[in-house]
């Protein structure tokens, strides 16, 4: 009897080492449930959607508007970024542009040749530094150039001819004048793409040989520059090189040069000898060693970080715009689903009434807030790419786009729609469904 009711007891008393099933078929029900209620209540957000879709696409030009600013943003500073990066590359790493300027507050320069201060003294002082391998002066003039019945306004530069080797400059046709050349100031010349085509292109003339007029005075062409592109819709090709000393008798009699470049033979030495410059050339000047000097010097690495902070500081500024821009599209959102809650108080309550669930509600109204603002992202990213794509030709810039910048748009203006229709989501699952079914 003792075993009998003991193993009775057994059977009625549940075991304190395994859980109770006695909730495991609601619970199995609850869970098919759930998942049975997805598809309806993405068709329900969807079909109320389209019943109001021009009020609907109304409401996501906020969403639209700040991604297409943000992608339309990062597109033109990307490519400005990769565009002048490739620049600057191209002039070397270990490459230092000596200009005249006057040092002014704040560790600044007042604008480039306002004050000249650079001699030709200067640049031959500077192939004594230690590192130094090329040393070049530069004349620059504007000019009018003739040939033939072609006249052409351009750039004309008088340079060493190491000044070719120092800017990565490479011939498509044609010699480099000579350091002979440079000596006797022969009136020679290396032309650009642009000067060639604007020149010669009509005649079909090869220019090699021919002489062309540089402010009256006669040039003979003996080589043609291959394509550098241009630089912010200035083009690099639109330029003519000839013999500094040539420059100096026949188009600029002047003391002064313009620029000086320096060309350091190894990469590491470029920071000690842009300080032993500095040193030397305010000796030449004259000038004390703890005053400011009457130039500046830069390198290529410093116009980099200058340029990347400068990219960097405008992108900010974009996205800042395009955030206002998009939390006023998530307003906008919240403001109408607001309106369709309000407007739909009856669905609400019958839905309750026949047996919905406040979560199902709620995920309702969710749904139709996140697809606002998803297919105002994704047609903010399309319109963004085409506005970054027009701007990018139209400033002859490459089209360069990080994708995780458009991921992240795309999930900032979903992030906005959860955001912004979660209240009105709750709100709408919180309605009693008795007084919901005495509104009209």
């Amino acid at each position: 009897m003792k075993n009998s009711a003991h193993a009775s007891a057994s059977l009625t008393a549940p075991s304190s080492n395994r859980p109770s099933t006695a909730n495991a078929p609601q619970q199995q029900y609850q869970h098919t449930y759930r998942q049975g209620m997805t598809v309806p209540n993405v068709s329900s957000a969807l079909e109320a959607l389209w019943a109001n879709r021009m009020r609907s696409l109304l409401t996501t030009l906020g969403v639209v508007i700040g991604v297409m600013a943000v992608i339309a943003a990062v597109t033109i500073t990307q490519g400005a970024s990769s565009f002048i990066n490739t620049t600057i590359a191209g002039l070397g790493t270990n490459t230092l542009i000596i200009n005249s300027g006057t040092a002014i507050n704040g560790g600044a320069f007042a604008a480039v040749g306002s004050d000249q201060s650079l001699t030709l003294a200067d640049a031959r002082a500077l192939t004594k530094v230690k590192h130094v391998v090329n040393v070049t002066p530069l004349l620059s003039v504007n000019a009018q150039v003739i040939y033939g019945n072609q006249n052409w306004n351009t750039r004309v530069h008088g340079i060493y001819p190491n000044f070719l080797r120092i800017q990565n400059w490479q011939l498509a046709s044609g010699v480099s004048f000579t350091s002979r050349d440079e000596m006797r100031s022969n009136p020679v010349a290396v032309i650009g793409q642009v000067v060639a085509s604007n020149l010669f292109d009509k005649t079909k003339t090869n220019p090699i040989g021919h002489t062309i007029l540089i402010r009256g005075q006669t040039f003979r062409v003996i080589g043609v520059l291959q394509s550098k592109g241009a630089i912010g819709g200035v083009s690099q090709d639109d330029i003519i090189f000839i013999p500094f000393g040539a420059a100096l008798t026949r188009l600029k009699n002047s003391n002064y040069v313009d620029q000086i470049q320096v060309q350091v033979g190894n990469l590491d030495y470029v920071d000690s000898v842009q300080a032993e410059i500095t040193t030397l050339l305010k000796k030449q000047h004259h000038l004390a060693a703890s005053s400011l000097p009457d130039f500046q010097i830069r390198s290529p690495k410093q116009l980099l970080q200058i340029s990347q902070q400068f990219a960097q500081a405008l992108t900010y500024l974009l996205v800042g715009i395009a955030a206002i821009s998009l939390t006023v599209g998530g307003i906008g959102i919240m403001n109408i689903m607001l309106v369709s809650v309000t407007e739909r108080r009856r669905e609400i309550g019958i839905r309750m009434a026949v047996g919905a669930q406040r979560s199902d509600i709620r995920n309702q109204f969710l749904i139709e807030a996140v697809t606002l603002s998803a297919v105002g992202g994704l047609l903010g990213i399309l319109l963004g790419l085409g506005v970054g794509l027009v701007l990018t030709l139209v400033f002859q810039l490459p089209f360069a786009l990080n994708p995780i910048s458009v991921l992240l748009a795309f999930g900032v203006s979903t992030a906005v729609g959860v955001t912004f229709g979660l209240y009105p989501a709750v709100r709408a699952s919180h309605l009693d469904p008795i007084v919901a079914l005495r509104m009209e």
